[in-house]
């Protein structure tokens, strides 16, 4: 894993926070916490992830969310999913049960909207404030801690957390109240979508064209057609790699929240709908893991 040393921090007074779920997104959220001199416990469901962590940060280990929870000032969360979510937090050996009157909940997780407010609503009822904050930048973008966080939630909670969790964002922006921030994510991954399919097919055209395409992106990325996709997936696109990245199993989940609440609110996502299925056939083609960039592969 890159070092995340690189990243200079924001002066801010040292907190007590906890870390739930050491993925490749929290393993190293919960370092730059550590590194920038917060006091930092982790719990993660495969004990494995929480002693490498505390082998390579400073830090403690829990056994269940609750007592990583306990007397924190903040809990930060980055799970896979809505289940996953609750079984962090709910129930009696949940965050929930062992934070503390008035500490800060973070949910960092892609999850949907009505978890969020179910969590915001629960929150407040225990006398917690609760803050859903998905994020964009992927895996390289918490590993160097430049992650863009999209939130949702009360001003006071937003406030309060945000100068800790500046350790590993570059930007942290409140959207509204609970469950904003997760709708946000939902617009970040439907312009990705409809982004890499079209890049997916202008390289695939320049290729049938007989173009230098290394040649043409560099051109082309100079004006109109430039995007972060081109700047960063254009040229492994061309040669084929695949094995980084934000992985296709992760970005049909999210399509699918995003699909889930147009029925719900009546937007039409015509082209999201139709890329989805796009990379339904990228994970039959085994394809699962590979970077979200292999749409291409259905094109070659």
């Amino acid at each position: 894993m890159p070092s995340t040393n690189a990243k200079t921090y924001e002066s801010t007074a040292p907190r007590k926070v906890a870390f739930l779920g050491l993925g490749v997104m929290g393993f190293p959220m919960a370092g730059h916490l550590a590194l920038a001199g917060h006091d930092v416990v982790v719990y993660n469901r495969s004990p494995a992830k929480s002693q490498a962590w505390t082998g390579e940060f400073k830090g403690n280990s829990a056994a269940t969310p609750r007592q990583a929870a306990a007397g924190r000032d903040f809990v930060f969360c980055c799970v896979g999913n809505d289940d996953d979510l609750r079984s962090v937090t709910l129930g009696e050996d949940g965050a929930f049960a062992g934070m503390k009157a008035g500490s800060v909940f973070v949910d960092h997780t892609t999850a949907s909207a009505d978890v969020a407010r179910e969590l915001y609503a629960k929150a407040k009822e225990l006398g917690l404030q609760s803050v859903d904050a998905p994020v964009s930048g992927g895996q390289a973008g918490a590993q160097n801690g430049m992650l863009t966080v999209m939130c949702g939630g009360e001003p006071a909670g937003f406030d309060a957390a945000r100068p800790v969790a500046m350790a590993y964002a570059r930007a942290m922006t409140l959207l509204g109240g609970a469950g904003a921030g997760q709708l946000a994510k939902m617009v970040n991954q439907i312009a990705i979508a409809g982004l890499v399919q079209g890049l997916s097919e202008a390289i695939a055209f320049g290729d049938k064209a007989g173009l230098d395409m290394l040649q043409v992106l560099d051109v082309i990325g100079k004006g109109a057609a430039q995007s972060w996709q081109m700047d960063n997936r254009g040229k492994t696109m061309i040669e084929g790699k695949f094995d980084y990245g934000f992985a296709v199993d992760w970005m049909r989940k999210d399509l699918g929240l995003a699909l889930e609440e147009a029925k719900r609110n009546g937007a039409r996502l015509p082209v999201t709908a139709l890329v989805d299925q796009f990379y339904s056939d990228v994970q039959a083609m085994g394809g699962k893991r590979w970077d979200t960039s292999s749409l291409i592969k259905r094109l070659k």
